[in-house]
């Protein structure tokens, strides 16, 4: 199979990446390599892509919106699926942006759509995202569920592109699985993501900020788990579908704090700030539909996936 990947260089999907090399697969990975955080960052993690399977894969360096840098990914021999990660990420980045989020979130992703209609490209997987359930109160979160009141720009574009993805499969039958992840984590995350961030307070003898109480909940998912189910999403895509993809057991921030300074093999301070705009006091994700569409998850625990991240961040972390 021949699988292209925006997004390629980055956290996520440079793990999907690696996972369709190391069964065989041919990938292009699509990425702008933007100055959200170091480039050279982004090319070790090619690097080590790239270290799979040389022979099976491709970089085409370019923007989401560039039709014709888009068309390059698809100019080698036919392409069976994409899957679509890239965009411009994280909730409250997005709250100074919201007009530069739309522009790629939403415009890329509909660029993207014509490109793969243009290409005979017939099949999508969607890193979609939990935020588009905005402050949602119920005990786990359905696929079911509203998702018409996000609470940032960000998530609100995520929606925004899910919809479209479905109105191409109305028009067009494209084959599409939206895949909502719930807060990944894991080696190669971004340095101006939650754990990243904990990581080097810790290990510098800082304070970690903490925002709010500690008492606020997230389903914690470890990236080869979100590998996995894309791989079986890119297998079994039929129709159009949205799953969820979480952990199914939140965890408490200050407990994960305590963890991973425990994993660091550190002592921990915590400076509490307030509540933060734009985010969600507890995320869950029902995963009923997901295990009956795409088969039961690996499902690393929360302490499993920390120490792996720790030992990952000892080596390759941003100090």
């Amino acid at each position: 199979m021949r699988v292209v990947v925006t997004g390629g260089a980055g956290f996520i999907a440079s793990h999907v990446c690696e996972a369709l090399l190391a069964r065989g697969d041919h990938v292009v990975a699509f990425d702008n390599l933007n100055n959200l955080y170091r480039r050279a960052r982004k090319e070790s993690n090619l690097a080590q892509v790239r270290a799979v399977a040389p022979e099976r894969f491709r970089f085409v360096e370019g923007n989401l919106n560039d039709v014709e840098s888009l068309a390059r990914c698809f100019d080698d021999a036919p392409v069976d699926a994409v899957v679509h990660a890239a965009a411009r990420a994280g909730v409250r980045p997005s709250l100074d942006d919201p007009a530069g989020y739309v522009e790629v979130n939403v415009g890329g992703t509909a660029r993207l759509l014509r490109v793969m209609q243009d290409h005979g490209c017939t099949r999508l997987v969607f890193a979609s995202s939990s935020s588009v359930y905005g402050a949602s109160t119920g005990v786990a979160f359905r696929e079911d569920m509203p998702a018409d009141r996000p609470v940032s720009p960000y998530a609100a574009t995520k929606r925004a592109a899910e919809m479209l993805i479905h109105a191409a499969h109305a028009s067009t039958g494209l084959d599409a699985v939206c895949l909502r992840f719930f807060t990944v984590y894991g080696p190669r995350q971004r340095p101006g993501m939650a754990f990243h961030k904990f990581a080097t307070q810790l290990t510098r003898g800082e304070a970690v900020t903490m925002y709010g109480d500690g008492s606020s909940s997230r389903d914690y998912t470890y990236v080869a788990d979100v590998a996995h189910y894309v791989l079986a999403a890119v297998d079994q895509a039929r129709g159009f579908q949205i799953l969820n993809v979480g952990g199914d057991t939140p965890t408490q921030l200050r407990d994960a704090i305590d963890l991973l300074a425990r994993a660091l093999g550190v002592p921990v301070r915590v400076e509490q700030l307030p509540d933060q705009v734009g985010d969600v006091p507890h995320t869950c994700a029902d995963m009923t539909r997901t295990i009956a569409a795409l088969g039961p998850p690996p499902s690393t625990s929360i302490e499993d996936g920390l120490a792996r991240f720790a030992a990952w961040f000892a080596e390759h972390g941003v100090h």
